[in-house]
């Protein structure tokens, strides 16, 4: 059976995420910017690439490797025509995390935005130790209710996830993170139109960035 995120087409996930009452995409790309800027890296991983949102913030002059990381192979055609300017710095990689961490490259700095509630912690400790990133910047989704995808006309492109969704907490998140040697070193909380926050939480090796 394959993955609902392989069905879930990327116009219909990006029209949901900008909507003006659902607001994710245009928080998640101010996000990025701040943790591609943030730590002084050369290489970084963004599991859950998607579309590619973000990326244009990417420095050439300071990142020598940046990998994008998704399951669906239409995601990733779309991030390669549309980011073509950061050719060799760049690579697109297909990979189910649910099952194939073991393929994941090392990188300095690996970023999880909205990704962990679909792999499950203990998948995500496996991409971690597989990266060996000195930083590890993640953003989850805090809810207001037991509905955790915002309405939208676009909702019942999601109607799969219930089945691959797992629930995620800050506490939970810096648990498994401070369990294997990652100590907390930033928080950010971004307010949605719909009541929901993004919380970022970052992590470093040794507790220093």
């Amino acid at each position: 059976m394959k993955n609902p995120w392989e069905e879930i087409s990327l116009s219909d996930y990006e029209e949901h995420m900008k909507l003006g009452s659902v607001m994710q995409l245009q928080t998640l790309n101010r996000i990025m910017k701040g943790q591609l800027d943030d730590y002084p890296v050369k290489s970084a991983m963004i599991l859950g690439v998607a579309g590619g949102n973000g990326l244009e913030h990417i420095d050439v002059n300071k990142f020598e490797k940046v990998y994008g990381v998704d399951i669906n192979e239409e995601y990733l055609n779309a991030v390669g025509e549309r980011y073509s300017e950061l050719s060799g710095v760049l690579e697109c990689l297909r990979c189910d995390l649910t099952r194939e961490a073991d393929r994941l490259p090392r990188a300095e700095l690996l970023i999880a935005n909205l990704l962990i509630e679909y792999i499950g912690y203990e998948r995500f400790k496996e991409a971690v130790r597989r990266v060996q990133p000195k930083v590890v910047s993640c953003v989850i989704q805090v809810n207001t209710g037991e509905e955790w995808v915002s309405d939208s006309p676009y909702i019942h492109a999601f109607d799969g996830l219930d089945r691959v969704h797992f629930r995620i907490s800050e506490n939970g998140l810096t648990e498994v993170l401070c369990g294997f040697g990652y100590k907390p070193v930033k928080r950010s909380e971004s307010p949605l139109p719909n009541g929901k926050k993004l919380v970022r939480r970052d992590f470093a090796a040794g507790g220093s960035s």
